[in-house]
């Protein structure tokens, strides 16, 4: 055999270990993941609260408690946060919201909130409804406008195309 053939097999039995070893690496960590995701929704309450002002900061500037601060793994304590400053019952709270759910949060507005510790799940409206963030333009529609993006079609127009409404 020569030498190519040597080095690109010993290549390739290093990128089949490393896929398994991130397969079961993988595992593990969704095995951790649905445990605290049980934790969480075992811990969930639900409270009215009035959003002050809401930021994406670093853990380090968030105003969050030291204790929280050292209890955080360190790789993630250079990470940004969305952190939401709230008015919860008669004192001033600091809390660290879900990614999906800060869009959502309105400013200077009450919202009944389902929290688990210092972390917002979930996010209604108390009066009215929520409004939706703006869509935001993808990336190849502003250097090619007259490329149709079949999901911002349906957006804009509210139909599916399929005789629907």
């Amino acid at each position: 055999m020569s030498k190519l053939t040597i080095v690109l097999l010993i290549i390739l039995a290093i990128l089949i270990i490393g896929l398994v070893v991130l397969y079961f690496w993988g595992k593990r960590l969704q095995k951790r993941q649905e445990e605290q995701q049980v934790q969480m929704e075992a811990a969930r309450q639900t409270v009215s609260m009035l959003v002050i002002d809401k930021k994406i900061m670093p853990l380090k500037q968030s105003g969050l408690p030291q204790v929280v601060i050292d209890q955080t793994p360190f790789l993630m304590r250079r990470s940004r946060l969305p952190i939401v400053k709230a008015r919860v019952g008669g004192r001033m709270m600091i809390l660290v919201a879900d990614r999906k759910v800060y869009d959502v949060i309105p400013l200077k507005k009450e919202v009944k909130a389902v929290v688990s510790g210092i972390y917002i799940m979930e996010v209604r409206a108390i009066r009215g409804q929520l409004e939706a963030p703006p869509v935001k333009e993808k990336w190849y529609r502003k250097i090619l406008p007259g490329k149709k993006d079949k999901a911002a079609d349906t957006e804009k127009t509210g139909k599916t195309g399929k005789g629907g409404k």
